[in-house]
């Protein structure tokens, strides 16, 4: 499995994949691939850096693992497949945009496009997943290719957010230098929404630092749709899966 980001990651990432325990995930991505079902499909692996150039993140956004459903996962964290029913988590993220902008999010798709159009990296801590089994390669190695990524981010120059679901995000935070912006809070999982992630006001907050920053702020409301017949962003192309 050759990284081929098409963009400036490729050069950033080009000592990361050169390590043994990079070629060891490859080694058992190819297994896994060949004798179970995987997701999101081969061609969506490395979707979010694709979209997005290192150069041009604006903000991160930290999911876990893909989903696990058949049409869910499109490579973005948090986001899902062309006409997919919103997953409980992204739910709440739409009701928590509502409630922060005063916006109607109401039939708006989950892919996330759009936002990842804008400089919104949607990254997975674990990038791959075996079908209906969660967190089912969060050891073979993705994770520590993963926090390599954050590693990076954290230490730019220009300034970013970083916004961190949950405690196992918020971990991330130890890689993320201090002038950039960190919005940490509870998980917008059913299990955990109601325990400080409803009433955090990342987009809000996420936009006022850009602005004062001098960056435009993210449209939230954008979240796009697939160009047709591929979806791609600069150098980077990507074959619908």
């Amino acid at each position: 499995m050759e990284l081929n980001i098409g963009n400036d990651w490729d050069k950033l990432l080009s000592e990361e994949t050169d390590k043994p325990y990079f070629r060891d995930i490859c080694a058992f991505i190819e297994n896994e691939y060949a004798h179970y079902t995987i997701y999101p499909p081969r061609s969506l692996i490395y979707a979010a850096l694709k979209y997005v150039p290192f150069s041009e993140v604006k903000v991160v956004i930290v999911g876990q693992d893909p989903y696990i459903n058949p049409g869910q996962a499109n490579g973005l964290a948090f986001a899902v497949g062309e006409g997919v029913k919103l997953p409980p988590s992204l739910v709440n993220i739409y009701k928590e945009l509502s409630a922060d902008l005063g916006v109607d999010m109401s039939g708006a798709g989950g892919e996330l496009i759009g936002w990842a159009r804008q400089g919104v990296l949607l990254l997975n801590a674990t990038l791959t997943v075996r079908a209906g089994q969660s967190d089912a390669h969060s050891t073979c190695g993705w994770q520590t290719f993963t926090d390599s990524i954050i590693k990076k981010l954290g230490s730019r120059e220009k300034p970013m957010v970083f916004i961190l679901w949950g405690a196992k995000a918020q971990k991330k935070r130890a890689y993320i230098a201090p002038h950039h912006c960190v919005i940490a809070s509870a998980h917008p999982s059913p299990l955990s929404a109601y325990n400080g992630f409803f009433g955090s006001r990342p987009f809000s907050r996420a936009n006022a630092f850009l602005e004062k920053n001098g960056m435009k702020p993210i449209d939230w409301t954008d979240v796009g749709a697939y160009d047709k017949p591929e979806y791609y962003s600069g150098k980077g192309r990507i074959e619908r899966g």
